[in-house]
């Protein structure tokens, strides 16, 4: 590590993090809309964005800091296996093509904001519907507290911040003004900020990675020779080499299925999702953002690159920003360091938004003020997106930092028991709430106690995502056995209650409503006056 600060880096990223907080306050100006005191304004961008903006805004939303940060630096530690970022993400893109245009429909014909306005709707329950809120506020929180990781960790190579023995004060100060200004221009703009400052972010990630998986393996004598020290060193360390031994494998591809189900059950993706001005957008981009996983590939190699670089750091999490300051000239090191911090940026700003929707609308206007305003719910998912800001910072500020990416895991699975409500929905109405609410229950409290119980060398509880499968005696991914577990229960207690006539609620959808377009008719045309003034 170079000593002191390196100021030319820092000079260049400092360039480009004032650009996008132009941006991002610009972003208030940007297809402005006649009325801006909504949530469909504010916190879906006035669901107005086309193809490519859907696709830079996804893009940034889904490929994170997590993505520059933690997928190499799990590849820099365990070998190969840190490549299940890869295959999850192949896998995820024809899952959501065939109900992410659903979910469009119904939402856009009903008004529906988060994904616990569609289960209330569909289902008839507040229950079932704050049970799905409070697991997307829960899970999202350590998603956003590994962004302010990520930035961190460009801070800390750059020598910004000062030493351990600096007061805390002055040595997060920086990270303090990026969360400020974060804050700031999200309060302003909403949606639109992240959507135009996601243009820059994937912009210079495409750069960095081309040049990194061209320029680094050059210095370093070829990808042979990167594959060959990478290999020595596990082969060193007992591991048996690059590729997984025959134990892992469980664990691979448990955690590879697992996280493929979870990732579009997060808050921030549907977020960006329902800012699509049409079903045929969220169609399009469902086949080009594979284009990511091709770039996710090339960055996960960085890993080894980090190990034939020689790279040494106590926090995995460093690896690939001290690669870069090794092998990169300064200037362009300062632009991969600005792509990571940005990187970070986009998808707070997005998580943010997506958990405050959550709490105004189905947790602050269905239970604490249910005559809310659009106006007053803008208002006040404005300041619930600050406050989860601090949440996240709190946590970075306060908690041991390798613990982020584990803590994020764990978000993993408790998002993942949301599946069966939010998909199952949009293509059946079998299941019943209560069924539905037990499943969830049973998921939450499987997978929290389960990986409470999962030690590390670092954390004697929450050390890990993956142990023994009850039956199997193969060691899984915790959040698809939850998956299993909670599956199993809604089906059987859905037979139960059906044969009991238990009362099932009422759906407020229509089977038109999830083949529905832009343009189309809108459902509270249809309905009579009373029942279309009411609140979804």
């Amino acid at each position: 590590m170079k000593d002191g600060v390196n100021g030319v880096a820092l000079g260049v990223c400092v360039f480009f993090f004032l650009l996008v907080t132009v941006m991002g306050f610009l972003a208030a100006r940007w297809r402005r809309a006649e009325n801006e005191h909504s949530l469909d304004e504010w916190g879906l961008g006035g669901r107005s964005f086309g193809t490519w903006v859907t696709w830079f805004l996804l893009g940034g939303d889904l490929y994170t800091a997590y993505t520059f940060v933690a997928v190499p630096a799990a590849v820099y530690a365990t070998g190969a296996a840190g490549f299940f970022a890869v295959p999850y993400t192949i896998l995820v893109y024809p899952l959501i093509f065939t109900f992410l245009p659903r979910l469009w429909s119904v939402s856009h014909r009903h008004g529906y904001v988060t994904t616990s306005d569609f289960v209330r709707g569909r289902f008839g329950s507040k229950s079932l519907s704050l049970a799905v809120a409070l697991t997307g506020i829960l899970a999202t929180m350590p998603y956003i507290a590994l962004q302010l990781v990520g930035i961190q960790a460009v801070l800390d190579v750059m020598g910004v911040g000062g030493g351990d023995s600096t007061r805390w004060f002055v040595k997060d100060l920086p990270l303090l003004i990026a969360f400020g200004v974060l804050a700031a221009y999200t309060y302003s703009s909403g949606l639109r900020a992240p959507a135009l400052i996601a243009f820059v972010k994937d912009t210079l990630i495409y750069i960095v990675i081309a040049v990194a998986v061209i320029y680094i393996p050059i210095k370093l004598g070829g990808f042979g020779e990167v594959f060959a020290k990478a290999d020595q060193k596990f082969t060193e360390a007992g591991s048996g080499g690059l590729v997984p031994a025959a134990a892992g494998q469980w664990t691979y591809a448990t955690l590879a299925l697992g996280s493929a189900l979870a990732l579009f059950m997060y808050p921030h993706s549907i977020t960006a999702t329902l800012s699509s001005r049409s079903r045929e957008v969220i169609r399009r981009n469902t086949t080009i953002l594979p284009l990511y996983s091709l770039m996710l590939g090339l960055l996960a190699l960085l890993g080894f690159m980090a190990i034939a670089a020689g790279v040494q750091v106590k926090n995995g999490q460093l690896a690939i920003p001290q690669l870069f300051e090794n092998m990169f000239p300064d200037w362009f090191a300062g632009v991969a360091f600005a792509a990571i911090a940005i990187g970070a940026l986009v998808p707070a700003a997005i998580m943010s938004i997506a958990a405050a929707n959550l709490f105004t609308r189905n947790i602050y206007k269905d239970f604490i003020r249910p005559q809310a305003t659009p106006r007053e719910e803008t208002r006040v998912s404005k300041i619930v997106s600050l406050l989860v800001k601090v949440g996240a910072l709190a946590f970075v500020l306060t908690m041991d930092k390798t613990v982020a990416i584990n803590f994020q895991l764990l978000g993993g699975i408790w998002i993942l028991q949301t599946f069966p409500a939010l998909v199952g929905g949009l293509f059946t109405r079998w299941f019943h709430r209560w069924a539905l609410l037990a499943g969830w229950a049973v998921g939450m409290v499987y997978g929290t106690v389960a990986a409470y119980g999962v030690a590390s060398p670092t954390q004697k509880h929450f050390g890990g995502s993956a142990k023994e499968i009850p039956g199997l005696g193969e060691i899984g991914y915790i959040g698809l056995t939850a998956f299993v577990l909670n599956a199993a229960v809604t089906v059987v207690l859905t037979f139960v209650l059906r044969a009991v006539n238990a009362p099932q609620g009422v759906d407020e959808t229509r089977p038109e409503d999830y083949t529905a377009d832009a343009g189309d008719p809108g459902v509270e045309a249809e309905l009579p006056p009373a029942t279309a003034a009411a609140p979804h």
